[in-house]
């Protein structure tokens, strides 16, 4: 079964890749999901700016109808934008996928489910706000991100502002261990924390610039192709918000704890979760949330953007040095 089969590839996407140029590619759900209509697709179309004026090629993954798509158009951003306010937007992650397909229905990915349809486009470099993780309470829920479980057989290089501030930060990291998923802070020792920049864990490993996270894309991808029928991990890298758009760690931090409650008052649970506790956490900091979330998925895809074109001019072949 050919690729075309069961991925519905966009023309600029394709050209890139034909063309073997730098592609980055982004998820769906932040923009339907994770911040309110119209700042949603607002914020998309211009995250995707930011990748080209960095010299990438920007893909925007998500369902469309049924078909797994790779490299949304402005008008498919913005029509599904508009759909997710009408609840006609499913919250797609790895297990979804299946039944979306069958059912012919619309569906914004998750970190999980973007990382699987761009590996099997072929493209390893992927920015994004923030991954999922192991969520506070875990221990007794076992509520645990499937972002975690496939990043651990797919080779995609995920670019974000750490776990979300809203999990459990010790876990999520020790659940990414177990699973083999390399993991690095860029230009300080411990993980970030999504809006804030340092979560008080440290990081496997610290890299100090686009250069050395284009390396480790490289040896990925030498690995990966050394042994292309194994299962091979990627990797999550950890990018502090800027400085000047941190939110106030405490302030945060008691938004976060007030949400939780009433999520567990409200009985919410699964992957509606995380939708809620952002929406609350916005409202309770009083949009402060939300502008700092713009401005780390912003810093994370220029971010990329450098990775994937530093990336795209090194070899691979077991003689080279990366």
């Amino acid at each position: 079964m050919s690729l075309s089969s069961c991925v519905v590839v966009s023309e600029h996407v394709k050209d890139a890749i034909k063309r073997n140029k730098p592609i980055v590619a982004l998820e769906s759900t932040i923009f339907t999901h994770g911040m309110p209509h119209p700042d949603g697709a607002k914020t998309q179309l211009e995250v995707e700016q930011v990748v080209r004026a960095a010299g990438a090629t920007p893909a925007t993954i998500a369902i469309l109808n049924g078909s797994l798509v790779v490299g949304l158009s402005k008008d498919e951003i913005t029509s599904l934008a508009i759909l997710s306010t009408q609840h006609k937007v499913d919250k797609v992650s790895r297990r979804d996928i299946y039944q979306c397909i069958a059912q012919a229905k619309n569906g914004a990915t998750t970190v999980a489910a973007t990382a699987f349809i761009a590996s099997l486009a072929g493209i390893d470099v992927f920015a994004t706000g923030g991954i999922g993780g192991v969520h506070r309470g875990a221990e007794t829920t076992m509520d645990v991100s499937n972002d975690l479980v496939e990043l651990a057989h797919t080779p995609v290089c995920v670019c974000c502002a750490g776990a979300k501030s809203i999990l459990d930060i010790p876990r999520t990291l020790e659940v990414l261990e177990t699973n083999g998923v390399a993991v690095a802070s860029v230009g300080q020792s411990n993980f970030p924390a999504f809006f804030t920049r340092d979560s008080g864990v440290r990081a496997p490993t610290s890299l100090a610039s686009p250069d050395d996270v284009a390396r480790l894309v490289a040896a990925m991808r030498l690995v990966s192709r050394a042994a292309p029928h194994a299962a091979h991990p990627g990797a999550v890298i950890g990018i502090p918000i800027p400085a000047q758009a941190e939110a106030d760690a405490a302030e945060v931090e008691a938004a976060t704890e007030e949400a939780l409650r009433e999520a567990n008052r409200r009985g919410i649970e699964g992957n509606a979760v995380t939708p809620f506790i952002l929406a609350e956490v916005n409202t309770r900091s009083k949009g402060n949330s939300l502008r700092a979330n713009v401005a780390l998925i912003k810093n994370n895809a220029h971010f990329a953007a450098q990775v994937a074109v530093r990336a795209s001019t090194m070899t691979t072949t077991p003689s080279s040095r990366l």
